[in-house]
Formats: structure tokens, sequence, C-alpha cells
């Protein structure tokens, strides 16, 4: 991405056609454009004026409403222009050629994909997390993520790293006016209460990350994949959990033959429900086409957040069904379901022993289905607290865990002696840097061409 400071310009507006489109400009100084475009009219500052949008030889190129910010006012920090006119591709485009056109002494240039949200960043408008948080609400994909997003726009969670960052900065001014002055002879580690303040810190370091892990549930989803012998019932749970019959259910062993996938939400949390073909020893009685379907099932299960193993609960377990739970990959959640309970006469229910949690229900009669949803959040970490949750992306977690790494290092110094001050104050500082990463204090170009990268054109 550049980072010259032309003028810019992009159209602002989804593509397509609707029945309004937003042509905007921004630059250090856009008086010369605005003489340009409108040179018998003055757009008064913060005001939507309707007037005519004109080409160069005077024609008119369509009516809209042009409104005018200056830099103190403006989303980017620099002056910005907004057309809004008919929201035609044609018109957008003769718009937006326009504009360039009369901006073109100025080196009036076509913004890159979010150059004008990187333009608010570098300009004090936004912060890093709310500069991401602008991404996030246009891609949100539920309610309860676009809410998130939101609060994250407003600075919530900015807010809440700053009085992280802030705590530890206090600490750390602790720890070295004690090391700039050790001929007092000041037993610091007591009379300040340090490890009571890095205790403090770490507690509140904690809540932050779990909120934060929460709210990138809101982004990703899981992926949840339906795995078990030919004909336990896997198409109809998720038919039963997608509310819809999107996969073909027959009592036919081996009907799926390829994944089926659905987007499902819980509480607004997306799953991905990843129906599977059916396992059974691969031999000469099994047709190629099984055995690829078999195949590409064990590819999924590679790649699960959380498997759910069906069983027929009146067959019980079976050698098939232990091969096949002794070949699921380490440290992945697994939940057992056993199905058919209305042919088996079990109870619906969950009971969680030793080795797995095991589900109760039926599928096919919608029995115990909330049961299941409700275990699913379990395995999420989906709590219903009443906090904010934050719509973190992987790179705050992971600048929280490693603050976390380096604030526990500091209290493991701080357990030994004074002699450790020194490497004290140095995680404490590791630790500072990690979390003013997440709002952008401490971020390298490469990294700012990474997020902004990924806007779409016009934001």
């Amino acid at each position: 991405m550049k980072l010259d400071s032309s003028p810019i310009a992009a159209i602002a507006t989804a593509p397509g056609r609707g029945g309004i489109g937003v042509v905007r400009a921004s630059g250090k100084q856009l008086a010369p454009l605005l003489a340009a475009l409108f040179p018998n009219a003055t757009l008064a500052p913060r005001h939507a004026t309707y007037i005519a949008f004109s080409a160069a030889d005077g024609s008119v190129i369509d009516q809209g409403i042009a409104i005018y910010f200056k830099g103190s006012h403006s989303y980017t920090g620099e002056e910005v222009l907004e057309l809004q006119g008919h929201g035609g591709p044609v018109v957008m485009q003769m718009l937006l050629a326009r504009v360039l056109e009369a901006g073109a002494q100025m080196g009036m240039r076509i913004a890159e994909p979010g150059e004008f949200t990187r333009r608010a960043y570098l300009n004090d408008k936004l912060d890093l997390a709310q500069a991401e948080a602008v991404a996030d609400l246009i891609d949100a994909s539920t309610e309860a993520a676009a809410k998130s997003a939101s609060q994250s726009l407003a600075g919530a969670f900015s807010k809440t790293i700053n009085v992280l960052v802030e705590q530890t900065i206090g600490l750390r001014m602790l720890v070295e006016a004690t090391l700039d002055f050790p001929e007092e002879e000041i037993d610091f580690l007591e009379k300040s209460d340090a490890r009571g303040q890095l205790g403090v810190i770490i507690a509140s370091l904690e809540r932050v990350f779990q909120q934060a892990a929460q709210g990138a549930l809101l982004r990703e989803g899981l992926n949840v994949v339906l795995v078990g012998q030919p004909n336990v019932g896997k198409s109809s749970l998720l038919n039963a959990l997608a509310g819809a019959d999107v996969a073909i259910v027959t009592p036919i062993a081996g009907t799926t033959r390829d994944k089926v996938s659905e987007t499902i939400q819980i509480e607004g949390i997306p799953l991905n429900i990843i129906d599977t073909a059916g396992i059974r020893v691969i031999d000469e009685a099994v047709d190629l086409v099984e055995r690829i379907g078999i195949e590409r099932t064990w590819a999924e299960v590679a790649k699960a957040d959380v498997i759910l193993h069906l069983l027929d609960a009146g067959a019980g377990p079976t050698r098939a069904d232990e091969r096949i739970a002794g070949a699921f990959p380490a440290g992945v959640p697994v939940l057992r379901v056993w199905n058919k309970i209305d042919l088996s006469g079990h109870k619906c229910g969950v009971d969680a022993m030793d080795d797995a949690t095991h589900i109760y229900l039926s599928a096919h009669e919608h029995v115990g289905i909330d049961l299941l949803r409700g275990e699913l959040l379990r395995i999420a970490g989906w709590e219903q607290t009443g906090e904010s949750l934050y719509l973190a992306r992987e790179r705050h977690l992971i600048a929280l865990r490693s603050a976390h790494k380096h604030l526990a290092h500091a209290g493991a110094h701080a357990a030994q002696n004074d002699q450790s001050l020194d490497l004290f104050a140095e995680e404490l500082r590791l630790a500072q840097v990690q979390l003013s990463s997440i709002t952008g204090a401490f971020s390298s170009d490469d990294l700012l061409g990474v997020i902004f990268g990924r806007f779409c054109i016009g934001k």
C-alpha cells in the first residue's frame, strides 16, 4: 500500500445497482477540486447541498447531494467531499471519472483498499483496533457480531486495553525508580505491593482475553464435523440443527458421498456444520466413489474444531465405532452423540463421563437437540455473562497471550528477590509493547499494509 499523501477518490458504496451511490474524495486541501466541480456554488462545511454534478463540458451527469467536511470534522482527518447520487454502476463510474479529472492537477488518484480508514488511523481519528472494527462491522454476519464490532468502533476495546497499558506503565515506573535509587534500600516488593499490583493487572488481562476469545467466535465461528458409521443419522442431525432439509436422508447406507456444509447460529455464534460420508473399513466391497468420500471425511476431521461422533443408541458401541474414535486427532473436543433414542428406549440427556460427554437424542424426532446446542456453546467457551464482547482478531489474541506470558515471567522474578528487579522491569516493558500493539502504538508498516489491504475499496 502506498504511503504518499496524494488526494484520493473512490466509489464508497458496494458494487451493483442501488437507490443511492456515494463517491468519496479525501485530501489535505480540496479547494481546487471544489472549484472545478462547482464553479458557481460554495459548499458550507457539514451541510448537505442539493446540486447538479456536471461533466467538464457542462453537461449534467446526475443530480444529488454534495457534503464537504473540513479535516477537523471528517472521517479521515483530511478534507473530505462526498457526492451522493443515484446508485447505478454507470452513473457512479462517470461521477468518479469526473472527480479524478477535476483533481488531476492536484495529483488525485484512485484510493487503494482501506486507504480512507488508514488515513483516519494515521491522522489519529481512530486507533488500530477501531480501524479494524470498521471492517468487522461491514463484514458482520450476525447481529451479535455487528453489535460487538460497533462497540469496538466506539472505542470500548481500545479503552480497556489502554487501562491495562496504563496500569503496566505505572508499575514499571515504580520498579525503575527503585532501580535508580538502590541506596535507599527500600524493600520495594513489600512496601509498594508490587506483587499485588501485578496480580490485579494479570487478573484484568485474563478477563479481557476471555471476552476477546469469545468475541473472536463471532467472527470465525466453529467448524463442527459430523462423523460416524453409515446410516447412524448424521444427515438427519444436520437437518435438525439447521432447521431445514439441507441433506438428503434415506435408510440406504452410504447416501452421503461427499461433505454437505451448512452454517447455523447458536446465540449469535456461527457454527459451520459439516456432514460427511459414513466411515467403514475400506475393502474390496466399498466402491471407488465411497472410498473417496471416506478419505474426504478424514480430511475434514483433521480441520475440525469440534467432532460430533454419532453412534446408534440401539446398536450400542461397536468395534468399528471404537476404531473411528481411536483415529480422531488429539486435542480436538469430541461429543459422543447417541442418536435414535426414539427406537432404543434411552432417555434424552447429557452424561459427562471420563472419556467424553455423551448426549442422548433423536434427530428424527428433534428430541435433545437443545442439549446438543448447549454443549456446543460450552465447548466454544460461550458464557452469557452480560459483559461486552470484543470482536477480536487473531493478532489481538496473540498479543494478549504474549502479554500474559511476560507478566507471568515478571511475577516469577518478583517472587525471587530484589536482585531480579531489572528483569521484572524488562518483562513489564515487553508486556506493555504487546498490549500497545493492539491499538497501534507499536505497529510496523508491513502490519498496517496487511490490515488495511483487506478492506473494501472506498473504505
